[in-house]
């Protein structure tokens, strides 16, 4: 089925026609994890067509979202060599390390220098997802080390003690009883890919799994019973314009499933995941 939906996508979308940003970058993410299951040639032609694409064409790091590109390129740097995608991944680090704005308790900007610095919820998974691949097949604990040091710090700034998270840090306008679900779901599936990493070196992380546990605690409270997904505003369910956010929901699923593999939780949160299948 996977497969189906992706090649039906890379049918109707040309590789050149997506851009250097998130949303190409996580759906590149999606076709090279469903690869490394499938092993299907096409997916992986398309991703790396895509990537050196954008690579001739020139980039831009400006911001979070300027970050995911370079989880492809670590994914391509594990099968070989190549001078172009370790640029792609050397410029997406120095950019973390160097370029990005930081809060005043350390917190990566997610607006990075196009505006006002504030830490945002997806910026875990955005550049949170190159620091665990690169730490994973690089095995550089320092990269994992600053990973658990960020989402420590987003925790403090954002996590409530209900256990949600707020979309962003002292933003204008944004309305702070507001639990925005994508939000909430970019951090559960970027912390269970770090939590499994940790696991597979044979360590833990007991701080980020107490996050990690208050936050998906939170999540199942929210769960819609009906239908096994999430609200868009969790914590507005009786709002008339609220609806069920299924990009959010794949992303809460693919979390807690992955949690449960790797033993991080239980059947009862395995059920919650199954039921959002």
């Amino acid at each position: 089925m996977a497969t189906d939906i992706a090649l039906r996508y890379i049918d109707t979308h040309p590789y050149e026609n997506e851009q250097w940003d998130w949303r190409s970058g996580v759906l590149m993410h999606g076709l090279a994890e469903l690869h490394l299951v499938t092993g299907d040639q096409r997916l992986h032609d398309y991703y790396q067509s895509w990537l050196d694409y954008r690579i001739d064409q020139g980039y831009q790091l400006v911001w979070s979202d300027s970050c995911p590109p370079a989880i492809t390129a670590v994914a391509l740097l594990n099968e070989a060599p190549s001078d172009d995608y370790q640029r792609v991944v050397d410029d997406t680090l120095e950019y973390l390390d160097v370029t990005a704005p930081r809060t005043e308790e350390g917190g990566i900007s997610h607006n990075g220098i196009l505006g006002k610095t504030s830490v945002w919820l997806d910026s875990l998974f955005m550049f949170g997802m190159v620091l665990n691949r690169w730490g994973e097949i690089e095995g550089n604990e320092a990269r994992l080390d600053m990973m658990s040091e960020q989402i420590q710090i987003f925790a403090d700034i954002l996590q409530d003690d209900n256990g949600f998270m707020r979309h962003a840090q002292d933003w204008p306008g944004y309305d702070e009883s507001v639990y925005w679900a994508r939000g909430n779901s970019w951090v559960v599936a970027a912390l269970a890919d770090y939590l499994r990493i940790r696991l597979e070196h044979d360590q833990t992380d007991l701080e980020v799994e107490q996050i990690f546990r208050e936050h998906v605690r939170a999540m199942i409270g929210a769960q819609d019973e009906g239908t096994g997904r999430w609200l868009t505003a969790m914590s507005h369910p009786d709002e008339a314009d609220n609806y069920l956010e299924t990009s959010a929901s794949a992303l809460f699923a693919y979390g807690i499933a992955r949690a449960y593999r790797y033993g991080i939780v239980g059947d009862a949160e395995r059920d919650v995941a199954t039921k959002a299948v």
